[in-house]
């Protein structure tokens, strides 16, 4: 099979570049050879707790050397969305620097009265509290808006709760169901590609996740590429009512394809 020109790349960032907080091995290799060829890239992530300078000096203490503009996060895609349907909007945040940054930097108001927004993101540690106060702000009218809908994600001892999981929490509670920005939502791929003036069809996009990174991919017409370092296992892979362009053991598998 004659592979497709790839000229841009979007690459998801746990499971693929890291496995918690070591580094996936090829992975600094790749990002070293895109940066030498100035191929353009970026690195994406659903995890909306980190603000880009926190998560690029996570991976430069894995050796993985990505500047802070190389990074899109699903808070960005958020606060970007956001912006673009109310200038200037108000917001009640469950979220952590990463989010409330991406807010504050697009020139929103948090607030807890009467805001246009009920946001809701990632957390270490969820607050009773303020999914009780969202639950009221929603059912009083407030928009509802998630960062993205993983339910659970990866940690040292084991799965813990996403967002997905916190926003059904509330959803059954309010009757009220969540936009999600963040993938697979092709609203947050086509921001990505905007953001390196890539073209899809030039554009590969890699990740760990068959029902985000490669569904996000497909339906935003890119090349998509599972990697098998991270949550998906070839046999589930083939459970999926769609396929990947391709399938590699890693990342590394990928760096030859840049020389």
């Amino acid at each position: 099979m004659t592979r497709p020109n790839i000229r841009s790349w979007l690459i998801d960032m746990d499971g693929v570049l890291v496995r918690e907080e070591n580094a996936i091995p090829g992975a600094a290799e790749f990002v070293r050879r895109l940066r030498e060829r100035e191929l353009p890239f970026l690195v994406l992530t659903n995890n909306s707790i980190y603000t880009r300078r926190d998560l690029a000096a996570r991976l430069a203490l894995s050796e993985i050397d990505v500047p802070e503009n190389a990074i899109w996060t699903s808070a960005l895609a958020t606060a970007a969305f956001l912006d673009a349907q109310r200038p200037g909007g108000s917001a009640f945040a469950i979220g952590e620097s990463g989010l409330t940054t991406a807010l504050h930097d697009v020139g929103y108001t948090l607030t807890e009265r009467a805001p246009d927004y009920v946001v809701l993101g990632e957390t270490r540690t969820y607050s009773f509290e303020r999914i009780t106060a969202a639950i009221r702000l929603i059912a009083g009218g407030a928009r509802f808006i998630a960062t993205n809908p993983d339910p659970s994600g990866p940690s040292p001892a084991g799965l813990v709760p996403a967002t997905g999981s916190v926003a059904a929490l509330v959803s059954r509670a309010t009757g009220v169901a969540p936009y999600y920005v963040g993938k697979p939502n092709p609203l947050m791929m086509r921001s990505a590609l905007n953001a390196i003036n890539a073209h899809s069809e030039t554009t590969a996009m890699v990740g760990d996740r068959m029902d985000t990174d490669v569904v996000a991919g497909l339906e935003a017409g890119m090349h998509s590429i599972l990697v098998l370092t991270g949550s998906t296992q070839r046999e589930a892979a083939d459970a999926y009512p769609y396929r990947p362009s391709r399938i590699v053991e890693s990342i590394a598998d990928l760096v030859g394809e840049l020389d």
